[in-house]
Order: C-alpha cells, then sequence, then structure tokens
C-alpha cells in the first residue's frame, strides 16, 4: 500500500468512532450527508459520483478501501492499484468533506463471522464468473452504510448488476439510506473508465476501445430483433475485435437482470465481461 508522506488535503477519517463524530457534527448542525464508496485509484468516473453526491447533499463522504471478501484467491486483490494520496486531493478537487480510509482490520477485526447474501440478483451473469464477489460487496456496502449512515449514496452505473444488488439489500434490510446510480464516464472512444485499465498494454487498450461500439450495434439490433440473436452477434464481434474471450454477453431486464423469451418487452440492458490477457473489462448500457 502506497504510503502517505503528508497529510491529505480533506480531513480524513480512519477509525469508525472518528467518522461518527464527524458525521455526527454535521447532523447536529442540520445538515444532510451523501456517501460514495470506492477502493481508490481512482478517475473520473468516481468523482462524477462525488459530484453528484454534492448536488444532492450538503456533506459528502467518500471511502477508499479495497474490500478483501470480495476477491477470489486467484484476483488481483494484491496488484490492485493503490494511490491514496492521489486520491485524496482528487477527491478534495471534486467537492468531498470528509476522507473514510479503513483497514482490513478496522473493517474484519478478529473473529468477524458475519456474512451478507443477496440472491436472485446476484447469482447470474457477475455471480457465475465471480461467485464470491457480491457476498463480500453486500458485507461490505452493509457495513459502510451502517457506518457513515447517510441519507444518500452514489453508486456507479458501469457496474450495474453490484447496483441492483446493493439496490436489493438496502431495500430488504429497511436501510434508511437512497440508492442513487450515477452514468458511467467513457474515454474519448467510449471504453468505460475503470481502474482496472491501467492494466492493458497499447496495444490491448486499443481493442478494449471497440467494446462499446459493439454493445452499442447489439442494443440497436435486439430492439428490433430477437435478443438472443444480438446477443450472439455481439459475442462474435467483440472475439473477432481481439479479446481473447467472452464471459458473457446478455440483454436482461433493467429491473432484475430476469432473461426476455423473444422480444424485449420492457426497460432492458445489455451487460458484457470480455478478457484482454489478464484483463476483464465489463461494461453495460441501456438497449
Amino acid at each position: 500500500m502506497e504510503a502517505m508522506t503528508e497529510r491529505p488535503s480533506l480531513p480524513l477519517a480512519d477509525t469508525v468512532a472518528d467518522l461518527r463524530a464527524i458525521v455526527r457534527g454535521w447532523r447536529s448542525n442540520g445538515l444532510t450527508v451523501g456517501f460514495v464508496p470506492t477502493m481508490g485509484a481512482l478517475h473520473e468516473g468516481h468523482l462524477s459520483l462525488v459530484r453528484q453526491a454534492g448536488e444532492r447533499a450538503d456533506r459528502v463522504v467518500a471511502s477508499v478501501f479495497v474490500n478483501p471478501t470480495q476477491f477470489a484467491p486467484t484476483e488481483d486483490l494484491d496488484r490492485y492499484p493503490r494511490q491514496e494520496a492521489k486520491d485524496a486531493d482528487l477527491l478534495a478537487s471534486a467537492g468531498c468533506d470528509l476522507l473514510f480510509l479503513p483497514t482490513p482490520a478496522t473493517m474484519y477485526p478478529d473473529g468477524f463471522s458475519t456474512s451478507v447474501r443477496v440472491t436472485g440478483v446476484s447469482e447470474d451473469l457477475e455471480g457465475r464468473f465471480r461467485p464470491q464477489m457480491f457476498g463480500g460487496v453486500a458485507l461490505v456496502v452493509a457495513k459502510l452504510l451502517n457506518q457513515v449512515q447517510p441519507d444518500v449514496a452514489v453508486f456507479g452505473e458501469k457496474d450495474f448488476q453490484q447496483l441492483l444488488v446493493v439496490r436489493r439489500m438496502a431495500r430488504d434490510l429497511d436501510l434508511p439510506v437512497e440508492i442513487v446510480a450515477g452514468e458511467t464516464v467513457r474515454e474519448a472512444d467510449g471504453l468505460a473508465m475503470s481502474s482496472r485499465n491501467a492494466y492493458l498494454d497499447p496495444a490491448g487498450r486499443a481493442v478494449a476501445g471497440k467494446l462499446y461500439a459493439i454493445l452499442r450495434e447489439a442494443a440497436a439490433r435486439a430492439r428490433t430483433g430477437v435478443p438472443a440473436e444480438a446477443e450472439a452477434w455481439a459475442t462474435a464481434e467483440i472475439l473477432r475485435a481481439g479479446f481473447d474471450s467472452v464471459d458473457y454477453v446478455a440483454i436482461r431486464s433493467a429491473e432484475d437482470l430476469s432473461p426476455f423469451r423473444s422480444r424485449i418487452t420492457g426497460p432492458a440492458r445489455i451487460l458484457a465481461a470480455a478478457k484482454l490477457g489478464q484483463t476483464r473489462l465489463i461494461d453495460n448500457l441501456p438497449v
């Protein structure tokens, strides 16, 4: 983990007690609180969520925590990019008022034995290829929402299935927070911004930019045709573009990710996951 050689440019809390004391002070003055959870290595996509939270609340908390419970042993927990000092400066520039920077020991102290499982919406797509992920996401988000106790929390649509999992969990557990979606922020060629894009070499980056255009065309085909045929076309095109493999291309209900039988009959989303070397990219857009 990158050492923080100087104090960040915005207030920092690294314990739950300090976090709650600051938030309690805000609330005592009648202020509302927005929250944006992140795993750091921030980019414009994250910062857009912070600005959106600032439009909806008087004060904004952002967390930076690389959550170990959502990574499988074979995944990139140890090499996930970390840049905490730079992240603090970026958050300050976006209008964040407090950085919550917990350690794994703070989030999962010795003897921790609780799990959170959201069934249904979590089980297909990402849940099929990364079966450990959504349990870890639900757990850490439940803890963070309880620690911060915000009025509103903003999650990016780039991780659309995750957004639905969080909404379901918050609804089922009666958490007093509004879960808001932030639109995906893209590079000039359409590639969805992601911290893992840093893994791509120049050749891979050139290929990665083709994913968005393929999904847009597949969405157009699905609107007037059969979703399964559009999915098959997109899968073939992604491989033809130079991706090494495709985990899935799926056109699903935007409400619960249920499949359509033959025609799209309501709000829909096309979602995809594909690999370039060791880098796995996900993306989605409305149909």
